[in-house]
């Protein structure tokens, strides 16, 4: 039997204008309207290339507007952020409709509950009152307001029994896959459990929210016992590769890996939901991942934005950029001959497949889009 090849299997990409929401189609060896990698991209109008001194315009643009009336806030009071983060933490967060009052009554609430040991974790270190009451309110504001989240195809999730959804992922932070669960949760009520890399469970801190929020280590055993549990599992198969890859490259998809997941979701016979996520890759630009203090802090990169780290802590809030999550069409795996989750070609063929769907999906979404930020 032969094996698959470790190259990327999807021919040469097109180049995106993130800003203006275009895609520049690149001609394949196949033609422009020929067939690579099982899909063919169809050519268009070509807009002019890139122009940074425009991008970096539009940017600082979009900074002088939140400066001076996000949601109506005075200007003195951004102001007043940096002398006093703190309040100025407070007069955002209330132009962003965060009621304090109810947040405030809620966590008391939940502290009081947590001083007498009443409450309960699943064997993951799942904690539903934790996620339910402290972390989807505090999400809320910043995916209703902030990235004003579009949500399509949620039809597409069952509302019942386990999925698999894949997702890309990008950004320079995972913001992405806490914001599918807020979104999904205040969809259909269901928690999503995403899979996550080592490095979130050796980071100080890190480790005991990630496990309370419903994460758990993206290996092969801990998938399928949740996949055979009912759950719904996000996994982002790009990893640190999407995630630190740099602007130049935004919405190309990076290698999906050997298929881990798939193999998963097939031996759990479960469906499989593509996910494509669009405007996460403008909250962070990332300008260079520095390689040296990287290696020197043992992180896969550390990120240089065009505001972090010259603004310090300010340099860490996202860009508002105008977010599209959309859930494709469910592939089903129930069907697969008996064995194919030890089949690396079936294995390598339905990963190829979601792959090109997310793929395709994310061109349609930037296409349509009138800009990154409105």
């Amino acid at each position: 039997m032969q094996v698959p090849p470790e190259q990327d299997p999807v021919g040469e990409q097109p180049e995106v204008d993130a800003v203006a929401g275009d895609v520049r189609v690149a001609e394949t060896a196949a033609g422009s309207s020929g067939h690579t990698g099982g899909s063919g991209w169809h050519t268009g109008e070509v807009p002019p290339p890139l122009d940074l001194a425009a991008v970096i315009s539009e940017l600082g643009e979009i900074l002088r507007k939140l400066l001076g009336g996000l949601n109506d806030v005075p200007v003195d009071r951004i102001r007043r952020f940096a002398a006093d983060p703190l309040k100025g933490i407070f007069a955002l967060a209330q132009s962003l409709g965060v009621d304090w009052q109810t947040t405030l009554e809620e966590a008391v609430g939940f502290a009081r509950s947590r001083m007498t040991g009443e409450y309960a974790v699943d064997e993951f270190g799942f904690d539903p009152e934790f996620t339910e009451k402290i972390f989807l309110p505090a999400m809320r504001p910043l995916v209703r307001n902030w990235f004003r989240v579009d949500v399509r195809g949620i039809e597409n999730i069952p509302l019942t029994g386990s999925a698999l959804l894949v997702s890309n992922h990008a950004g320079t932070l995972p913001l992405d896959g806490l914001v599918l669960h807020t979104v999904v949760y205040d969809e259909i009520l269901r928690h999503v459990r995403m899979l996550g890399a080592d490095l979130v469970f050796k980071t100080p801190y890190s480790h005991d929210f990630a496990r309370r929020i419903g994460t758990t280590l993206a290996c092969a055993e801990d998938a399928e016992r949740l996949l055979h549990s009912d759950q719904l599992v996000s996994v982002y198969p790009e990893g640190f590769k999407g995630l630190g890859k740099p602007f130049a490259d935004r919405y190309k998809l990076q290698r999906f890996g050997r298929g881990g997941f798939v193999s998963a979701a097939v031996r759990a016979q479960v469906p499989i939901v593509p996910v494509s996520v669009v405007g996460s890759e403008e909250i962070y630009p990332l300008l260079s991942g520095a390689p040296t203090i990287a290696r020197a802090m043992g992180v896969p990169y550390f990120p240089v934005t065009p505001l972090f780290p010259w603004l310090g802590v300010l340099g860490m809030i996202p860009l508002p950029s105008k977010w599209i999550i959309s859930f494709g069409e469910a592939i089903a795996t129930d069907e697969l001959p008996a064995g194919a989750a030890d089949d690396p070609m079936v294995v390598f063929n339905v990963t190829d497949q979601v792959r090109e769907t997310i793929q395709h999906s994310l061109y349609e979404l930037l296409m349509q889009r009138r800009s990154a930020f409105f």
